[in-house]
């Protein structure tokens, strides 16, 4: 078996490429993995990919086995389906999710997979980072039974937040987009659909995923009286400013971050990482999911992949890698 692996790399803002490095061994405890597919985390890793990580975040930006320090050269990403090649007995052969960045084969401690629960194919897998965070993100929203739920921004986490919102029983969910060709992914996954001149107000909890201010502004006014605003968004070296003035105070709204990093307050106590992962990626047998794939291309692509996703995304959402 070659001991050569491809890897890839943000060389610098704006530019990626394909290196290829040498496997060591996998010690006592470890697995060597084959990439049979990877997911494009768009929102996050084309920041990445721009060199718009903050200094202030390179600590707290940091993926798991990244390689290399912000703004570049990093080997960065964190959403890997493969099959263990080498490693424990039960094991060999898997096929696993791993949280490790775009590469053909990587050596991990074995604690660090996660067996495919039966009928999620790893073609679909790929979606489990996106989906742990919309999971995080309902859970720092706390919705009730039967609550007005507006998500706002149908990229691939806004997708994943409202189709788990519409979900829970009597809940009353909206999907929120400039973009009206989104509309054909969200009725795929049975979540009703609104532009922003269209979307309804009163709403008890709202999500922002857009990524835009615009959204946010958007979110203080379909807000009702003490609604909560979780801001799932992350702007990077973007500034954003909001129009607290208004109803902002009268209506005594709260805006509250969610980050995937760290596990909701209310669930922290029993729950650690591996058992949220573990939640999202049985989650993935529902195959309307599917619908949130929008492109695939082969890994020796990613570099041009990679800097038209940052540059011009059009109607991606989450985009595969095949390796």
């Amino acid at each position: 078996m070659s001991n050569d692996a491809q890897a890839f790399w943000v060389a610098g803002p704006g530019r990626g490429e394909i290196r290829t490095e040498e496997l060591r061994r996998p010690g006592s405890g470890e697995v060597v993995v084959r990439a049979l597919y990877s997911g494009i985390s768009r929102g996050t890793e084309a920041l990445v990919f721009s060199g718009r990580v903050p200094q202030s975040e390179w600590a707290r930006m940091r993926a798991p086995f990244q390689v290399g320090e912000f703004p570049g050269p990093v080997k960065y990403g964190y959403s890997v389906a493969g099959i263990v090649e080498q490693g424990s007995a039960e094991l060999m052969g898997r096929q696993v999710f791993v949280l490790h960045p775009h590469q053909t084969r990587f050596v991990v401690p074995a604690t660090a997979v996660q067996v495919l629960p039966d009928k999620v194919p790893p073609a679909r897998a790929v979606l489990a980072a996106n989906l742990e965070t919309a999971l995080n993100g309902i859970w720092d929203a706390r919705p009730h039974v039967g609550d007005r739920i507006a998500v706002i921004g149908a990229g691939t986490v806004g997708m994943l937040t409202a189709w788990l919102a519409s979900r829970l029983p009597e809940c009353v969910v909206q999907l929120v987009d400039l973009n009206p060709r989104r509309e054909m992914v969200a009725r795929a996954l049975g979540v009703p659909f609104a532009t922003p001149d269209a979307a309804a107000g009163d709403a008890d909890v709202v999500i922002h995923a857009s990524g835009s201010p615009s959204g946010l502004e958007l979110a203080l006014t379909v807000a009702a009286l003490e609604a909560t605003i979780v801001e799932m968004s992350w702007f990077g070296d973007q500034p954003v400013s909001l129009p607290l003035g208004g109803a902002f105070h009268s209506k005594r709204l709260t805006i509250v971050s969610s980050q995937v990093g760290r596990l909701a307050p209310a669930q922290r106590a029993r729950w650690d990482h591996g058992r949220r992962l573990q939640l999202a990626l049985g989650m993935l047998r529902d195959s309307a999911l599917d619908a949130v794939i929008t492109g695939e291309s082969p890994f020796e692509s990613l570099p041009e992949v990679m800097a038209g996703l940052a540059h011009t995304p059009g109607e991606a959402l989450c985009h595969r890698i095949r390796y």
